[in-house]
């Protein structure tokens, strides 16, 4: 399968549409470990990214997008998650550099670069209850299904269910980072909203490339 950079353009669209469809969500969960602001932070960013792609056509370079992806997050965000995703995308962008058009090891290596970036910034451990917990083992699984000779819808899938069931277990999770770690114990019983968020995107991304594969 290829995707064109017109394509990955699309694909960045479905994340920010589906941000913009859950901001409520994910700042209804963020109310219950932290400021409320989630969703509506996510939405500043993707709608701003969204934008930037305006600028962008099929001739574009996926790696010059990716960064201006990161970019225009970055100064869309003020708060903690804006560093965070603007080096997964800086680092993804790397692996794409030069390249408008995509083979399947060129997007699995673009995510696991950009979870790399996360790793690096955030210094969260899975466990801590952050958006790690769900892009971790995301990642571990669309490695080893690569490994395993899987096509990148299948590689995809794995990585959303990784996410899926990641962001889910952080809700038995005592928070170890971030505003919500204040809350001791009482942060138990909630899904962090950045592992939720984590998963949105991905999943996003996944039902783009499955509707491409047809």
């Amino acid at each position: 399968m290829k995707l064109t950079s017109a394509d990955f353009i699309q694909a960045l669209h479905h994340i920010a549409d589906r941000i913009e469809r859950e901001k409520d969500y994910l700042s209804d969960l963020d109310r219950a470990v932290g400021d409320g602001d989630h969703g509506v932070t996510m939405s500043i960013g993707w709608q701003a990214v969204k934008a930037k792609l305006a600028e962008f056509g099929g001739e574009s370079g996926c790696g010059e997008i990716s960064k201006a992806a990161g970019m225009t997050f970055l100064n869309a965000v003020g708060s903690s998650v804006g560093p965070l995703y603007a080096t997964a995308f800086l680092r993804g962008g790397a692996v794409l550099q030069g390249k408008t058009e995509l083979s399947d090891d060129d997007i699995v290596q673009f995510w696991i670069a950009a979870v790399n970036g996360i790793l690096d910034r955030g210094k969260a451990q899975p466990g801590d209850k952050t958006m790690v917990d769900a892009w971790y083992p995301a990642m571990k699984a669309m490695e080893s299904g690569r490994a395993a000779g899987k096509d990148l819808a299948a590689c995809l899938e794995d990585a959303v269910r990784a996410a899926e069931e990641g962001a889910e277990a952080t809700a038995e999770m005592l928070s170890q980072k971030g505003r919500s770690s204040r809350l001791g114990e009482r942060s138990v019983g909630h899904q962090d909203p950045g592992a939720t968020s984590a998963y949105m995107i991905l999943d996003s991304f996944y039902q783009y490339v499955k509707s491409l594969a047809g």
